[in-house]
């Protein structure tokens, strides 16, 4: 492995650059991974979820670039700044880095000081250094920002390459009008609302951008608390990037009918409710939909989207909590819903559903099973399931029809399997994936079933079977 061509290399770091772990065991293989290794780890250093000695390494190494004279002005201004030879690194770290995290250097730039003057003195020479010694900049995020770093004379050289911004909306509407006309090409914004009006300045940032693919948008607050509806002028501007949108990401109360407009939306992620028209949705179509997850719409409307969509959905993933106030229709609906899955889904891996325990029910769920065989992981939700009848039956299906890849059921609501049923499971599993499972009945830690549970554990039939006492830990 030592021995692999530097470019391959480069691939397989490239695929374990969310795996901090494993890229962090490569560095120490020998001294041609690591140097590898090094530029990939470099590129986001702030996003890894380390201690890295409460961040005073990265602390030591970011000051050590800071030119003597502003070391000497530093210092003399109290500030803790380590005294390292020039020779101290062998390799210039910094000159891989295309990101600057906010967030995270504030935090890094705390460890010498608690003065909030000092800390703003050092903020902007850190700041400074990086706007000069990353050779591009491509991931930014901005919260709790407090400098005007777009006036910094490398700014709009290194802020035309952007391509992920992340920001809140509590910052002040000059920067995100700074932003807008520097940075025309981001393809993937997230914004953080933490304000109960709008903030104008967002709505100019989107409006600017001529090649915006992901969009992300997360209200941190209760939205009973809205005065006046701070949404509309967002909706309006982003509509008109429908012909480039491909991934919509919201938290937010929808502007009707406004979702129609995304024809181009490969993933549509809502946490809130979208009041669709029917009549409207009938006439749309999502053709390249990957990924449709809503949190409340029914089970008809979800039935039009998955029959328009182009045969490329891979997650459906609808929120069942409150379904006796969203279904009406529950017995028809659900079966409806079933029926356009597998006519229409071929490629589905992540599923969730909600149907009763009918006998029609069951034959068009294990239609499903047959039909979607790359089906990697399934949420279960029936109604009135405390029977063992019901889920020794639901036992007797996933047996016969389960899909060779499906790796993990979570059951909605307390499932009763009966102790003899679940080891025949358990038993016809013995030749697939490893099983995880999840549940919220308590039975299931009692010690006939915890005996049964870790024997097939053992075995590596069963990878996992957590216990959770809430519904919304089962969830998504």
């Amino acid at each position: 492995m030592s021995k692999l061509n530097k470019d391959v290399l480069l691939l397989i770091f490239e695929e374990l650059q969310e795996d901090s772990k494993s890229l962090f065991s490569c560095l120490m293989t020998n001294k041609f991974w690591c140097e590898t290794v090094i530029p990939i780890l470099w590129k986001k250093p702030w996003c890894y979820n380390i201690n890295y000695y409460n961040k005073n390494l990265l602390y030591s190494i970011i000051t050590f670039y800071l030119a003597d004279n502003i070391k000497e002005y530093l210092i003399s201004q109290g500030i803790l700044i380590p005294r390292t030879s020039r020779k101290s690194f062998l390799i210039d770290y910094l000159s891989f880095c295309k990101s600057i995290d906010i967030d995270m250097l504030n935090s890094i730039i705390s460890i010498g000081f608690s003065n909030l003057y000092n800390q703003f003195l050092l903020q902007q020479e850190i700041y400074k250094l990086l706007m000069r010694k990353c050779p591009e900049l491509k991931y930014l995020n901005i919260k709790s920002i407090k400098h005007q770093i777009f006036y910094f004379p490398e700014a709009k050289t290194k802020f035309e390459s952007l391509f992920e911004l992340k920001c809140d909306t509590t910052i002040d509407i000059s920067y995100f009008y700074g932003l807008a006309h520097n940075c025309q090409y981001i393809q993937r914004l997230i914004i953080i609302n933490n304000k109960l009006n709008i903030n104008h300045g967002t709505v100019k940032l989107i409006e600017n951008q001529r090649n915006l693919k992901y969009f992300e948008w997360k209200d941190d607050f209760e939205n009973d608390d809205i005065v006046e509806y701070p949404y509309i002028e967002i909706f309006l501007v982003l509509e008109k990037k429908a012909d480039v949108l491909n991934h919509l990401i919201l938290s937010t109360p929808i502007i009707k009918n406004v979702l129609t407009k995304f024809y181009k939306l490969k993933t549509l992620i809502i946490n809130d409710y979208v009041p669709f028209s029917e009549d409207q949705l009938k006439m749309s179509a999502y053709r390249e939909l990957e990924t449709f997850n809503i949190d409340f719409i029914s089970l008809n409307e979800a039935s039009i989207i998955i029959e328009n969509s182009g045969g490329h959905i891979r997650e459906i993933l609808l929120r069942y909590i409150d379904y006796e106030y969203w279904y009406d229709n529950l017995v028809e609906d659900s079966l409806n819903f079933i029926c356009k899955i597998y006519q229409n889904c071929p490629l589905i891996e992540y599923l969730s559903l909600l149907f009763p325990s009918t006998t029609d029910h069951f034959i068009e769920f294990e239609k499903l099973l047959k039909g979607c065989q790359i089906l990697k992981s399934l949420l279960l939700n029936i109604p009135n399931n405390d029977k063992e009848e019901t889920g020794d039956e639901l036992l007797k299906i996933l047996i016969r029809s389960a899909p060779t890849n499906l790796r993990e059921i979570r059951f909605f609501n307390d499932f009763k399997f009966s102790l003899n049923n679940l080891e025949k499971f358990f038993k016809n599993w013995k030749d697939r994936p490893a099983l995880s499972i999840l549940t919220t009945d308590p039975i299931y830690k009692g010690d006939d079933y915890m005996k049964l549970i870790n024997k097939y554990k053992d075995n590596g039939v069963i990878k996992e079977f957590r216990c959770d006492s809430r519904n919304d830990d089962i969830q998504y």
